[in-house]
């Protein structure tokens, strides 16, 4: 008599010993949990892309981060300034239209009173300062830590943005990626061709070692680096935002404070990974600064505290319209 089998059939555990190992690889092999305390938000890459290299992800930015927001102005406002009273300002061009609203608001306050105001870029203000032909500097850089210990001391007055600008005859019509702003100053670049315009050589005009703009301009576009020696790149003799916007053409590029060329109708403005220098998130921010020495006489600190006040505010602010 044939004995029975008991139990299921052996196609059973056969069955479930493939589903075990299926889920176990699908478990170990596969599912990559975000890391710890780390919610992956809907629609980001996941599973074996390193979050560094994710398909689509947008590069890293050229340059260093935008300046924090100014701090806050800690002169006092003044309610009298005794008529005679003189204000020596010198320093960036980036702070001409600020520097003669202020002037034309304190001498309308304070009758009597005289600011006198030079733009021979930041390097020559900072050593008028030092030489005690200007009571303030205006700078468009922040101060070095060697020249803090030199008793020099600085507050923010606004900020500001560096504009790429080419001419309005320019056939190219398109924006720049901030690693095309940097070949192209660094002589990478050199062609129009190399950036969807037409066959012709980019002239680059650039600013004079002594100006802040261009020291910001190399530590907010450049990261630090070194401005091309290329044939096509002209460094001008100096200082100033006019002919520069001239110099540009139809075939160059240069590079101003942004208040500067708002109203320009030769130029315009090259848009960076799509913003403008209006955009919040726009890449090329800076701190405009007045430098003085220690301790501050009762004429600068009577002009800084009249900085801060309500009324150099909105002096600053139609400054910037």
């Amino acid at each position: 008599m044939t004995q029975q089998r008991s139990g299921p059939p052996p196609i059973v555990f056969i069955l479930i010993f493939l589903l075990l190992a299926g889920g176990g690889y699908w478990w170990f092999f596969q599912r990559q949990p975000a890391p710890s305390g780390v919610a992956t938000a809907p629609g980001q890459p996941t599973g074996n892309v390193p979050p560094q290299q994710a398909p689509n992800a947008a590069p890293q930015p050229v340059g260093t981060a935008p300046p924090p927001p100014p701090a806050a102005n800690t002169f006092s406002p003044p309610t009298n300034v005794p008529s005679g009273t003189t204000v020596t300002i010198d320093g960036s061009t980036s702070m001409v239209s600020i520097n003669e609203s202020l002037k034309t608001a304190f001498q309308q306050q304070f009758p009597g009173t005289t600011v006198s105001t030079s733009a021979n870029g930041t390097e020559n203000g900072l050593q008028a300062l030092s030489n005690g032909q200007a009571d303030i500097a205006a700078i468009s850089r922040p101060l070095t830590p060697q020249e803090q210990n030199q008793g020099l001391a600085a507050i923010p007055v606004a900020n500001d943005a560096i504009a790429l600008v080419v001419g309005v005859g320019n056939p190219f019509g398109q924006g720049l990626s901030r690693q095309q702003a940097v070949s192209i100053f660094t002589g990478q670049i050199s062609n129009w061709s190399q950036i969807g315009g037409p066959d012709k050589p980019i002239r680059v005009i650039n600013r004079p070692p002594e100006s802040g703009t261009r020291q910001a301009f190399q530590e907010l576009v450049l990261g630090g680096g070194n401005f091309g020696n290329t044939p096509n790149i002209t460094t001008m003799e100096r200082d100033a935002t006019t002919p520069m916007l001239r110099e540009v053409g139809d075939d160059g590029i240069g590079y101003a404070t942004a208040a500067q060329i708002l109203n320009q109708s030769t130029v315009r403005v090259v848009a960076i990974d799509g913003l403008t220098p209006a955009a919040s998130q726009y890449p090329y921010q800076r701190i405009l600064y007045y430098v003085y020495r220690n301790p501050p006489t009762p004429e600068v600190s009577a002009f800084l505290g009249f900085v801060g006040s309500p009324s150099g505010q909105q002096a600053i602010l139609t400054a910037g319209s």
